[in-house]
């Protein structure tokens, strides 16, 4: 267990807004923005966030940065989850469809199947499509992305 998973692990027994404050404080966008962490464990990650003015578009939708945003979040944190700690997350690609407008609040949820977690745990170095599906209040996907993460060695 890596040193991520170990602090999410002990922040488990608190509200989940302190998770939410914890990364928010150290990826600043995130916690700008207000994504919330809904679930974090080692096979899936779910953040949600909600329709509020600082997020909204011109026409009073989550900009579409923003559902990147939380996309990216949640894939990025399920391969953090699994990382060994002498290497670095890095996203390599990202693609997103834009199918339709938006409604409300949005959810995003990202997970790994067990081969690419073991990957992620053997290989030096590599790269992985991260599966995530977000939704908006309708139950329905505004967006359809494709998350391309890589990880490399530290420096020393």
């Amino acid at each position: 267990m890596n040193r991520l998973a170990k602090t999410v692990q002990k922040l488990e027994k608190y509200p989940k807004s302190l998770l939410s404050y914890v990364v928010g404080r150290t990826v600043k966008f995130v916690g700008t923005a207000g994504v919330q962490f809904e679930e974090m464990t080692m096979d899936r990650v779910v953040v949600t966030l909600k329709n509020r003015k600082k997020v909204r578009n011109h026409i009073g939708q989550i900009h579409a940065a923003a559902m990147v945003l939380l996309a990216e979040t949640a894939t990025g944190m399920v391969v953090g989850m699994n990382l060994p700690d002498d290497k670095i997350p890095l996203i390599k690609s990202l693609k997103t469809d834009f199918v339709r407008r938006s409604e409300g609040m949005m959810r995003a949820e990202a997970w790994l199947e067990e081969a690419q977690k073991q990957r992620i745990l053997t290989e030096e170095k590599g790269e992985v499509l991260v599966n995530v599906k977000v939704r908006d209040e309708s139950g329905k996907a505004p967006i359809e992305c494709e998350m391309l993460w890589a990880w490399i060695p530290k420096r020393r």
